[in-house]
């Protein structure tokens, strides 16, 4: 069982966060999320006058996040940079897999719903895939002898993002894995042939890079 936090701001911030991924932010009301975090209403609008106020404390967590959370346990294990990207895509993997792909990335979520109508959020979740792809880039960077010289490596990870998120949409939508297979082994691919003339980097083979997905469900 999940310790909850002892700050109030904490607790109400954990609260809204997991509240507004699994259910969404326009279907969280905040009756909901002070009966979850167990706070009164008189707390709440103390730290947060408005729910977008909170909104906006939840996208400045996930920012916060990204590193020790969701890369560190990835980098700490990979050392190489093109495989650390890769580590990256089957983190999302693993997680449609436990959720019966019903995980969505949060982030993604929240752009497709609120993206176009508050502004202050739109900007924290444009930081938030920056820093995402900035991870990525330097690990495109960290192995920039192996990739062509006139290879953008600003576009391309970016690229990397799109194909993560579009492949956990089509993912979520299909409930089926293959989709995000599918997105990821033609990505490898791409990577496979942009790498394909190879460099002093002591990295395995291209083929022994290639992910072993394994499509049954553990």
């Amino acid at each position: 069982m999940k310790l909850r936090p002892d700050n109030t701001r904490d607790r109400l911030i954990d609260t809204a966060m997991e509240l507004f991924h699994s259910q969404g932010y326009q279907a969280t009301g905040v009756a909901q999320i002070l009966k979850k975090a167990e706070v009164n209403s008189g707390s709440l609008y103390y730290f947060f006058p408005t729910k977008e106020d909170l909104l906006l404390a939840v996208l400045e967590k996930y920012k916060l996040m990204l590193h020790p959370a969701l890369l560190e346990p990835i980098w700490s294990r990979i050392d190489d940079p093109i495989e650390k990207v890769f580590g990256l895509l089957d983190g999302y993997r693993r997680l449609l897999m436990m959720t019966e792909c019903n995980y969505g990335c949060p982030i993604g979520n929240l752009a497709l719903e609120i993206g176009h109508s508050h502004a202050k959020a739109r900007q924290l979740l444009a930081d938030n895939f920056k820093g995402w792809r900035d991870a990525v880039h330097e690990c495109l960077n960290a192995a920039d002898d192996r990739l062509p010289s006139d290879v953008d490596r600003a576009q391309l990870a970016s690229f990397v993002l799109t194909v993560m998120e579009g492949a956990v949409m089509q993912a979520r939508t299909e409930r089926s894995l293959k989709p995000f297979d599918d997105a990821v082994t033609q990505l490898r691919d791409y990577f496979d042939r942009l790498t394909a003339d190879g460099t002093q980097w002591g990295a395995p083979a291209a083929s022994e890079l290639k992910p072993r997905i394994n499509t049954d469900k553990e």
